[in-house]
């Protein structure tokens, strides 16, 4: 069975199953704003996460997932920001998209991530694959024509893969409008492309056909750790990190890579808002540790190729989001002058 597909249904499969067995104590119930429509994949972990957090929360209360806005939650990250009341009844989950558009100025955003309080962290892969047998050097990609790469848009994932090959001074040229894999993967065995930036769920299962077809894989954008410092990717041993193949060639380049992997790396951030009440925040940490232990949640992350990581580790790429104004100036003069793109 494809990963997708068991995802859902052991996601489904769970629902089905805590449902009916779970004893509600009969406190209050708790809110689970979720940023994305109902039924997409952040509803999926929402509710899978919802069955989980329950048991370790006082009073075993009831936990009511509400979806609210597109897939990309922007929308619900600014009901986050804008309407939700601190006092921690309401906590939220969101795509890791949202914070791209956050690094890339688009004028819907009204939140800050940045100053949400960190639960829990559901960590993906992001892996740069090249046409070739063997992996080329720097220096030979920097001296070659623009490598053709397939993307979705600017302001999506491929944010981290283009800006990682940017610090390293190689050219790029993007070849937007691929907005899934399977669509990235076509161009790349018609011919139409020679790199590919696979990030997300299920990365090492989206790697076997490109690889089939004469890719070989160029850099990670590494993992995020317990301890909130990026570090070697597991799934891939030995490959190297973008940071690791050479300096940037400005440091706002580097410093804007870094806020975009962090931004990619996150398939589901679990957050409470800004200025929680300390006593709820004790209790929802204490609630998330416990979910990311839980057989049902270890069992989806695992089949979907993520990695459950703590509030401290979600803590250090928060912290990563805060670039300067000159930072996010230079990522944006990049993406002007190497897309023609600018934030909408």
């Amino acid at each position: 069975m494809k990963r997708r597909h068991l995802l859902g249904g052991m996601l489904g499969g769970a629902a089905v199953a805590a449902g009916p067995g779970i004893a509600w104590a009969g406190g209050p119930p708790l809110n689970l704003l979720v940023a994305g429509p109902d039924g997409g994949q952040t509803s999926r972990w929402a509710n899978a996460c919802a069955l989980a957090l329950s048991p370790g929360l006082q009073g075993t209360p009831a936990i009511m997932p509400q979806p609210v806005g597109g897939l990309d939650g922007v929308s619900g990250a600014n009901q986050l920001d804008a309407l939700i009341i601190p006092d921690g009844k309401t906590a939220a989950i969101l795509p890791g998209a949202a914070l791209i558009a956050y690094l890339t100025g688009d004028s819907r955003v009204h939140f800050d991530p940045t100053r949400w309080v960190p639960l829990l962290a559901g960590v993906n892969s992001g892996v740069l694959m090249l046409r070739g047998t063997t992996k080329p050097d720097i220096a030979t990609l920097r001296a070659g024509p623009p490598l053709r790469l397939a993307a979705d848009q600017p302001q999506s994932r491929d944010l981290a893969g283009m800006l990682g090959l940017a610090r390293l001074g190689i050219a790029t040229a993007p070849m937007f409008g691929l907005r899934d894999t399977d669509s990235k993967t076509r161009a790349f065995i018609d011919g139409e492309v020679d790199a590919v930036f696979l990030c997300g769920e299920g990365v090492p299962e989206d790697v076997a056909p490109l690889t089939a077809a004469g890719a070989v894989p160029l850099f990670s954008i590494g993992a995020l750790g317990a301890n909130g410092v990026i570090g070697p990717d597991g799934l891939f041993p030995g490959l190297a990190d973008a940071r690791s193949l050479g300096p940037a060639i400005t440091p706002e380049l580097d410093a804007a890579y870094q806020a975009a992997a962090a931004a990619a790396q996150l398939d589901f951030l679990l957050v409470l808002p800004k200025l929680a009440d300390p006593a709820a925040v004790a209790n929802w940490t204490q609630a998330a540790a416990q979910a990311a232990a839980s057989p049902a949640l270890v069992a989806a992350a695992s089949a979907s190729a993520i990695s459950l990581q703590p509030a401290a580790a979600l803590a250090g790429a928060l912290a990563t989001l805060a670039i300067s104004p000159a930072v996010q100036n230079s990522m944006l003069a990049y993406l002007a002058k190497n897309c023609g793109w600018q934030p909408s």
